[in-house]
């Protein structure tokens, strides 16, 4: 059995260990190293450091649309994706015998495309899952093979849903190859009235737009949580926003209508309350540019005892 494996952030790490244990992987296809952080570190994905470990040959394509040779060459029974990063051609989906899958971050047909761990958590789901499903050359098109469902906690930040779906992503693959290799395994044509996009992260979503509920804002920074991450702006300085803690409160409401969402209504010990249309948001870890993270009894007790001050403007 000749696999080609493709993939590369965390998500896809225990994936790949999991199919060459038990199959072995001939091929690793993952996105080029990159330049990190303020030094220019040149840094792997963490699917090649992982695939270096267990031996197996790497090919990082700058374009795989023109440059795909080296997988073909592969002889491929099947390709296996997972978050790989990159639209692969025709010409490669359709050359394996048993096809090629990919291991979705959604209940497909819901959230189609590149962010659908962040948009989950952003629009307020309760629930998302895996799905294995054969590729097609339109985004996230093809049949479906098998798909599995987890909660989505009101804690859930992307990060640590990623790692969750990441290990449902594993098991539920492990279970439906011998599936797929005996040819025993289903195939549903995915209903193409209940399609959803989500689309990858934009910079200008970054900002945190304090006319949204409390569950809107708090929801929007757990799904930009570890990264990108969100920030607010104050004496045109930008702050991260790392983590809050959402309090819906309708007597608070009435005390404080007259003021401005994004207003600074109150500095707690451990937070710093903002207004919003129907509550507060309380700021519980922040960053300053250059600077690392702190809890707020942190800051406040440093810079942000003179830049943060009750009835202050968060933009």
């Amino acid at each position: 059995m000749n696999i080609v494996f493709m993939g590369t952030p965390e998500f896809s790490v225990g994936i790949l260990e999991a199919v060459h244990k038990k199959y072995g992987v001939n091929l690793v296809v993952t996105q080029p190293d990159k330049l990190v952080g303020r030094k220019k570190i040149l840094t792997f994905s963490p699917v090649k450091e992982k695939a270096l470990k267990l031996g197996i040959s790497v090919f990082q394509p700058d374009k795989i649309k023109t440059n795909y040779d080296a997988i073909l060459e592969v002889n491929p029974d099947i390709i296996i994706t997972a978050a790989y990063g990159q639209i692969i051609p025709k010409i490669v989906i359709d050359y394996p015998k048993f096809g090629s899958i990919n291991v979705h971050g959604s209940l497909l047909p819901l959230l189609r495309g590149g962010a659908p761990i962040q948009r989950a958590i952003q629009r307020l789901h309760n629930i998302t899952g895996i799905t294995i499903m054969y590729m097609t050359y339109k985004m996230d098109s093809g049949d479906i093979i098998s798909q599995t469902s987890i909660p989505i906690l009101k804690t859930d930040t992307s990060g640590i849903l990623f790692k969750k779906l990441s290990v449902v992503g594993k098991d539920l693959l492990m279970d439906t190859l011998p599936k797929i290799f005996n040819r025993t395994n289903i195939r549903k044509i995915q209903d193409e009235h209940l399609i959803t996009y989500a689309y990858n992260l934009k910079r200008e979503e970054e900002k945190i737009n304090w006319d949204l509920s409390v569950q809107e804002i708090d929801a929007h920074i757990r799904a930009f949580t570890p990264k990108p991450t969100c920030y607010t702006t104050i004496d045109s300085l930008n702050l991260k926003v790392l983590s809050v803690e959402p309090h819906q409160c309708d007597s608070f409401m009435d005390s404080h209508s007259h003021q401005q969402n994004g207003t600074i209504i109150k500095i707690f010990e451990n937070g710093i309350g903002v207004k919003c249309i129907n509550g507060v948001i309380k700021i519980t870890a922040v960053q300053l540019a250059g600077k690392t993270k702190q809890d707020v009894k942190t800051f406040m007790n440093g810079v942000g005892r003179n830049l943060i001050k009750v009835d202050k403007l968060f933009k």
